[in-house]
């Protein structure tokens, strides 16, 4: 693979049964090259086979989420397909089932998200930022300055919410008879229909310090009532958020997550009674991580078996288990694979899923695969493989790791060799197909990459190794994390002789750019690195990112109970040891990681003389090797190759 074949990347994604089990909605993403941006489509499966898979939505931009209306008569989508592209919004639309001309339910100045049917397929629920009226004027130097009053004011990726906050809303078939459910200064999100029809329950952030107390919380509204303030129904002592009903209604599944002021935990699926009461939480016993981001949905009931997705050692698997708690959890699929979206009714499933060497495709729950979308793009390259091993760290821990081969692989040459770093922490490396470590490798590198202490899909005390700035709770970033990625290192070099340790390189974006930050001004062994949209200086990110803040559950307390933990934990502090060219790449619209963080550690290295450069992409978030356009994404990889290739030589 190379830098442009990202302009070839397609996958299918956020599979939906029709009622019937008969077919299965889905969406096609692809890459738009001429027009620099991303295009998605609706696709139609026969689950029987009787026919091909057909291009369901004619629109020439985005068409995503169908939803099925559960009497089967009409599929509900979000598109973007009218007025100026650089300004459209998704707006709700309906089509019959059977295909013909789409209806437009709503004109709003916000992009429709999480819609859900009534279950008299009537109405359709939905979640849209409102923006303040007084903000609107177009010419900047007119437009009147915004005032805030809550921390939580900015999301990377969107932008301004401090006065564009998101609320419910329900529509009619007919669209004109839109109503906002929920309203004031709180964030909504999720809406799910009680089978009555009768209540909606959301996730919600809400109250007098919900933006510093940050917690999710599932309320509900009687709809057709007078009583018109939600009602909570979670505890306090969690965070509650994308509920569904059983199908008889008594019961709320939902993910749960303990509230104890530290972080990270676990993500479990938890069930209540409807009015709120006797939770259960119902995966405890597998001790791992039952909401994967970022393809994670609400638990999906079938009959009285909860289904849901599990991250496992670099895997997703897909398991069930009995809504009233009465059995343990059982894998229902699992394999060496990145299981995403699925959907499950009477017994029939429908998921998606990723290998080393393939983008995510359509299967059906037998495991045979529904869709060819990504074949022109396996066909026409030759890919790298990966293999699983085992590395030691250094206090003897275990740490599941791969390594990637050239395609062209020679046993009787000498590689160099590019570490690269997962982000979170509290993430993890998997087992699906990475465009990053396909282009490294295409361009002549072994690369290794692995899951240290601190992410997930693991065990909780794994999650949690990495708490604490090292007075008491915990040894903190930069410690057994950073022991891990070097046993990764010192591990592979043993075991595979044509790896060659004089040409080493290592690269990461956000916590594995804070990784790689801290690596370089610890250890002299790396040829050169790559710190990506990376958290520099603990102590200004608190403050200048739309969420590092809330890091102070993961690091024992806020940054002024202990500056000097922050910054002892912080790579910009380290900048006189650092010798190893660095380049730092950072996005200007980075909310999470601000770019002042890039812009800190390369004015340090720079003032103190060390071989250090800086590339900014402009109109960028966080997400630009996610996300981003793709001819920033293809520039991006030039730039990395570019880098290393000064110091490393790939092909001698």
């Amino acid at each position: 693979m190379t830098a442009e074949d990202v302009y070839a990347l397609t996958s299918v994604g956020d599979p939906r049964l029709s009622p019937d089990g008969r077919r299965v909605a889905y969406v096609v993403s692809r890459t738009d090259e001429e027009a620099n941006t991303y295009r998605t489509a609706i696709w139609v499966a026969a689950l029987d086979g009787s026919e091909e898979p057909r291009q369901f939505t004619s629109g020439e931009r985005n068409d995503g989420s169908p939803r099925w209306s559960p009497d089967g008569r009409w599929l509900a989508f979000v598109s973007n397909r009218e007025g100026d592209e650089k300004k459209a919004k998704g707006q709700l639309y309906v089509l019959p089932a059977d295909g013909g001309e789409p209806r437009k339910l709503t004109d709003g100045k916000e992009s429709v998200e999480s819609i859900a049917w009534s279950p008299d397929s009537t109405r359709i629920a939905f979640a849209r930022r409102v923006p303040d009226e007084a903000y609107e004027e177009e010419d900047d130097r007119k437009r009147a300055p915004r005032r805030f009053t809550r921390v939580f004011f900015k999301l990377d990726s969107v932008g301004w919410i401090g006065d564009r906050r998101k609320h419910v809303f329900v529509v009619g078939l007919d669209g004109d008879d839109e109503q906002q459910l929920t309203d004031g200064d709180c964030e909504n999100d999720t809406p799910t229909w009680s089978p009555d029809g009768k209540r909606i329950v959301f996730w919600s952030m809400r109250g007098e310090r919900w933006d510093v107390e940050f917690v999710e919380a599932l309320y509900e509204l009687e709809l057709d009532s007078e009583r018109a303030e939600p009602k909570r129904l979670s505890q306090p002592d969690e965070s509650a958020s994308n509920a569904s009903f059983s199908p008889d209604g008594s019961r709320i599944g939902y993910i749960h997550s303990p509230e104890d002021g530290t972080y990270p935990h676990h993500s479990q699926i938890a069930v209540m009674n409807a009015d709120g009461s006797d939770r259960r939480i119902l995966t405890a016993s597998l001790d791992r991580q039952c909401a994967p981001f970022p393809l994670a949905r609400e638990p999906v009931w079938d009959g009285e078996r909860i289904a849901f997705a599990v991250e496992d050692g670099g895997n997703v698997h897909l398991y069930t288990v009995a809504g009233d708690g009465s059995a343990e959890p059982e894998l229902l699929v699992g394999g060496e694979q990145f299981t995403g979206l699925f959907d499950l009714v009477d017994g029939v499933l429908v998921y998606t899923a990723s290998t080393y060497d393939r983008p995510h495709e359509l299967f059906a729950g037998d495991g045979k695969r529904i869709t060819s979308v990504c074949d022109d793009f396996v066909a026409g390259r030759q890919l790298a493989s990966v293999e699983r091993f085992t590395a030691e760290s250094a206090d003897g821990t275990e740490v599941d790791a791969w390594l990637v081969r050239p395609p062209d692989f020679d046993e009787g040459k000498r590689y160099p060799v590019l570490l690269t770093i997962h982000g979170g922490p509290f993430s993890q490396y998997g087992t699906g197909f990475f465009d990053e470590v396909q282009v490294y490798a295409g361009a002549g590198y072994c690369v290794l990459f692995s899951n240290p202490r601190g992410g997930s899909g693991y065990s909780e005390d794994w999650g949690r190794a990495i708490r604490g700035t090292g007075n008491g709770d915990g040894p903190g970033w930069g410690t057994v994390d950073y022991e891990d990625v070097i046993g990764v290192v010192d591990t592979a070099l043993a075991k595979y002789p044509f790896l060659d340790a004089d040409r080493l390189g290592v690269l990461g974006g956000s916590y594995g750019g804070y990784l790689t930050s801290w690596i370089v001004g610890h250890t002299k062994r790396f040829k050169a690195a790559l710190s990506e949209r990376s958290v520099n200086h603990l102590v200004s990110a608190f403050g200048s990112s739309d969420l590092f803040w809330v890091f102070e559950r993961q690091f024992g307390g806020p940054m002024w109970e202990d500056v000097e933990a922050w910054l002892r934990m912080s790579p910009a502090t380290y900048a006189r040891d650092m010798e190893t060219p660095l380049l730092i790449v950072h996005s200007e619209t980075d909310l999470r990681c601000n770019i002042e963080q890039g812009e800190h550690l390369f004015t340090q290295l720079r003032l103190l003389g060390k071989e250090v450069e800086m590339l900014r992409f402009p109109a960028e978030s966080h997400e630009l090797s996610r996300a981003g356009s793709p001819i920033h994404r293809v520039q991006r990889f030039e730039a990395i190759l570019e880098w290393f290739g000064r110091y490393l030589e790939p092909g001698n």
